[in-house]
């Protein structure tokens, strides 16, 4: 009786370890593939910002003005943004250079002008993918840490569910700048 009893134990004791275990090394991969994504998303927040950046330098070219300014650039400038309201003010700052170009037909048929549309069009695509992406995995990860047993490790762990990417639905503002 005392062995069969043991026995249960140590089949009980084996169960929670490799649960454990289990449920760390989980926890760790959706961490990994989080930061990745996290990564490749403030790449592409960059390289709108650049693009932005560069945009000021390209209107103030052809409208032959030396005060112009996209107002959302100069603000990101002065501060340390989270990914989360950069991704909001780079919106703001895509539409008031879209203003310069409805504003100005000569501007809007430049080469320099035309390149940058382009490329905030192909970030667009790109950001959006990368926000799903990361939103799901986010998903993921915060259901495991309201589950049972994962929730268990998440609690011993510290682990707190994550802020998901609000999908703004930007197809009216990207095809303004088609």
């Amino acid at each position: 009786m005392l062995l069969a009893i043991a026995i249960i134990l140590i089949i009980l004791i084996s169960t929670m370890i490799v649960v454990i275990i289990t449920s760390l090394d989980s926890f760790n991969e959706d961490i990994i593939r989080i930061d990745e994504a996290v990564s490749n998303i403030e790449n592409v927040l960059n390289k709108r910002f650049d693009l932005l950046s560069k945009s000021i330098d390209v209107i103030k070219k052809h409208l032959n003005k030396d005060n112009i300014t996209i107002k959302t650039i100069d603000e990101i400038k002065e501060k340390k943004l989270d990914n989360y309201t950069l991704d909001k003010k780079l919106y703001g700052a895509i539409k008031e250079f879209h203003v310069y170009g409805l504003d100005n037909f000569e501007l809007k048929k430049a080469d320099e002008y035309t390149k940058v549309e382009i490329d905030l069009i192909e970030t667009e695509a790109e950001i959006m993918a990368l926000k799903q992406y990361y939103n799901d995995l986010v998903d993921n990860y915060n259901k495991k840490i309201d589950k049972f047993p994962t929730s268990m490790v998440a609690k011993a762990k510290n682990y707190e569910p994550m802020k998901k990417f609000e999908m703004i639905d930007n197809t009216k503002v990207i095809n303004k700048l088609k």
